[in-house]
């Protein structure tokens, strides 16, 4: 069990080592999604208040990380600040009241962002291939 858990690191490492920043974006919005549904699950049934906490948390980190990485002197960047504001401030209430209504438009955000950031490291790929064989 410990060695499948050593390949399964050494895999998200070199996946994460060798990502272009579009892809890595995806990768942070994946782990992101991943979060809010554990939080989502720790909050069936049984609460575990705990765990939810720490599953809210990460992916407050994870928004914060891509704030963090915004460069303003791009327009595009000053439209997404609001977009990030709103899902870090949507995270922060839904973990200081665990109540979770939000959730779905939180959901959606997150994944039309990945979904357009999917498309652009595809873009810059297939790019980067062309110019490859030239």
């Amino acid at each position: 069990m410990e060695y499948k858990k050593n390949l399964k690191q050494e895999y998200l490492k070199q996946s994460v080592m060798t990502a272009s920043p579009a892809e890595l974006v995806v990768m942070l919005f994946d782990a992101c999604n991943k979060n809010l549904k554990l939080a989502e699950y720790a909050l069936e049934d049984r609460p575990d208040y705990l765990k939810a906490n720490q599953h809210l948390l990460k992916a407050q980190k994870i928004i914060l990380e891509l704030i963090a990485t915004l460069d303003m002197s791009f327009e595009l960047s000053k439209q997404l600040l609001p977009i990030y504001d709103y899902l870090l401030r949507s995270i922060r209430t839904m973990n200081a009241t665990k109540n979770l209504s939000e959730l779905p438009a939180v959901l959606n955000i997150i994944a039309t962002q990945r979904e357009t950031w999917e498309q652009v490291a595809k873009h810059i790929n297939s790019s980067s291939s062309k110019e490859a064989c030239v």
